[in-house]
């Protein structure tokens, strides 16, 4: 189905000015993963919500609206390719956004500005081709339908009682990550091989169901990981790596949490090298996700952030006395991938790539094992510990 819309900017004539809103301020954030659209309006708008296929659109309908602000406001960017919105007749206009793979909302609210007006939020995040076909067959998502964003507790088990653990394999693609010293041996293929093992040990435990970001040799941006682990319902994410350093003497394990300052230089120093993993495939982190200023967000990454220490000091522990631990194995830094405000998240570099014997171990099925067998003790102790503490 076609729709046929007159973009326009121009000021509203006097005969209807009385009747229409005023869009007054706009603006988008986000990256391919997830994208944030707010618009402002002087007086509080309905609106309608459809997805249209070929190539894929989110269609909203509003009531007669003057488009006030800049046009470069609205540019398309993150999961949207194109951005077209203007007057349909006399007491409608609509919003037209063009994605560059399939698309959903995962919220569509109106809410009350404290100055002035109202602003119209919408938060995108990619989906399947499925999901989206499915989304255009059953044409269900109206303003009275659009999903309430996720509980942020997520340190709960799930609504079947399941308890859901996203492994993400570092790197992939064109992101090969480190490169062994001896063997050459790749990293990406390291943190796969080790990530299928530990979904496999997880799933044969009662109550947990663990998947994995990727599969095989795919890239995923940063955030996309993240997007997958929160689509997936995920209760735990713990990404696996297994970087270099300069300096070769220094093996042994380290687990790390989300911190703007890092705990120490090399925790800085791995961070910012791990955060160039979009920028290698032409992405961009720079803009960040998008994320509301708004004081819940702020207590629900603190109680988040609370349970991902907890988390990795359960892994610690865990590994004390049977695998190797470098010292002060649990480090802090600002690692893009752990940034999801509501699922606690640890990334375990598995040992160095630059100690030969480090090396050595992360290719022994045997090692392997022993180490995916702690880690999986670990999350259960932590399953169990956390559900006690949430009653």
């Amino acid at each position: 189905m076609l729709f046929q819309y007159a973009p326009s900017q121009a000021a509203p004539s006097s005969e209807n000015a009385s009747s229409e809103l005023l869009a007054f301020a706009a603006r988008i954030a986000g990256d391919e993963a997830r994208t944030r659209i707010v618009i402002d309006f002087d007086g509080k708008p309905d609106f309608s919500i459809h997805y249209v296929a070929s190539p894929e659109r989110i269609i909203v309908d509003l009531p007669a609206t003057a488009f006030g602000f800049p046009a470069h406001d609205l540019n398309p960017r993150g999961l949207f390719k194109d951005i077209r919105y203007g007057t349909m007749n006399e007491g409608s206009a609509r919003i037209v956004l063009t994605a560059i793979r399939p698309v959903k909302l995962v919220h569509a609210e109106v809410l009350p500005n404290e100055g002035h007006g109202y602003r119209f939020v919408l938060d995108a995040e990619m989906t399947t081709p499925q999901a989206f076909a499915e989304l255009v067959k059953s044409q269900s998502w109206t303003q009275a339908a659009i999903e309430a964003p996720a509980n942020l507790n997520s340190a709960t088990p799930s609504r079947d009682g399941l308890f859901i653990v996203a492994v993400d394999a570092g790197h992939g693609g064109i992101d090969a990550g480190a490169t062994g010293v001896a063997t050459k041996v790749q990293e990406k293929n390291i943190t796969l091989a080790f990530a299928k093992a530990l979904v496999e040990h997880l799933n044969q435990q009662k109550g947990i169901k663990a998947f994995l970001t990727r599969q095989d040799d795919t890239f995923l941006s940063l955030s996309e990981r993240v997007t997958l682990a929160r689509q997936g319902g995920a209760n735990l994410f713990i990404s696996l790596h297994a970087d270099i350093l300069g300096q070769r003497n220094i093996r042994g394990a380290t687990v790390y949490t989300l911190s703007d300052t890092a705990s120490d230089k090399m925790a800085a120093n791995l961070a910012a090298r791990e955060n160039l993993s979009d920028e290698l495939a032409g992405f961009s982190i720079q803009s960040g996700p998008p994320e509301v200023a708004d004081i819940l967000l702020d207590l629900a990454r603190r109680e988040t952030q609370a349970f991902s220490t907890s988390l990795a000091e359960g892994v610690v522990k865990s590994f004390e006395g049977q695998i190797g631990l470098i010292n002060n194995p649990h480090r802090q830094a600002g690692f893009q991938v752990l940034r999801a405000p509501d699922i606690p998240s640890i990334l375990l570099e598995l040992g160095f790539l630059s100690n030969e014997e480090d090396e050595k171990q992360l290719q022994d099925p045997k090692w392997r094992e022993k180490v995916v067998d702690r880690l999986a003790a670990a999350v259960t102790r932590y399953r169990t510990e956390s559900a006690a503490k949430g009653g």
